[in-house]
């Protein structure tokens, strides 16, 4: 079977994809390919389960759309001004918070955890507002992935270039939210 997941899902190589649509096609191939089956086996299950993965995250979709669907060579993508700015309010939050919470965890009476409660409310607001500006990033590309397609559609030479910045962006974006929600989880402790 090939390791492209487009083609395990029957499905054509592009940059947008619904949610429902890939759900759709991973039922209808993994009901026939599922060990429990005639014919089916456990190898092309977990193949199945791995292209439904790649395909799911914008991040891990585009990659595999640039490797498997173009000649562009991999390089390294410069973060753009918006993203730097978004960089640099980030940076300083992540180092505040990481001395907070070696903060907290040395506090252990009442007293000394209820001093910092303001400072953990200022935090945690920073990050969620920080966090917005991510998610609003986020949808932003995302909503341009259709103009990709069609672009890819009309062979235009400068799309895979275009669309190796993009998933590099989303890249960051997706570590950026991990890192926010990390934190925020452990104010929460």
């Amino acid at each position: 079977m090939s390791d492209d997941a487009y083609t395990r899902l029957s499905l054509p190589p592009r940059a947008a994809l619904e949610a429902e649509e890939l759900q759709a096609a991973y039922l209808t191939a993994s009901r026939l390919a599922h060990p429990d089956q005639t014919g089916g086996d456990t190898q092309t299950s977990a193949d199945l389960n791995a292209a439904l993965e790649t395909l799911k995250s914008p991040v891990t979709r585009l990659k595999h759309l640039l490797t498997h669907h173009s000649d562009t060579p991999w390089r390294a993508v410069p973060l753009d001004a918006s993203m730097m700015n978004l960089f640099e309010k980030l940076g300083p939050l992540l180092q505040t918070s990481a001395a907070f919470l070696k903060k907290k965890q040395t506090a252990t009476t009442a007293l000394a955890k209820a001093l910092l409660a303001s400072e953990e409310m200022r935090l945690r607001e920073s990050l969620e507002e920080l966090g917005l500006l991510i998610e609003e990033n986020w949808q932003q590309i995302e909503s341009q992935l259709p103009s990709y397609d069609a672009r890819i559609s009309t062979q235009d030479p400068t799309v895979w270039t275009e669309l190796q910045s993009t998933q590099a962006r989303l890249a960051y974006l997706s570590k950026w939210r991990s890192q926010i929600r990390e934190v925020l989880l452990g104010l929460m402790l």
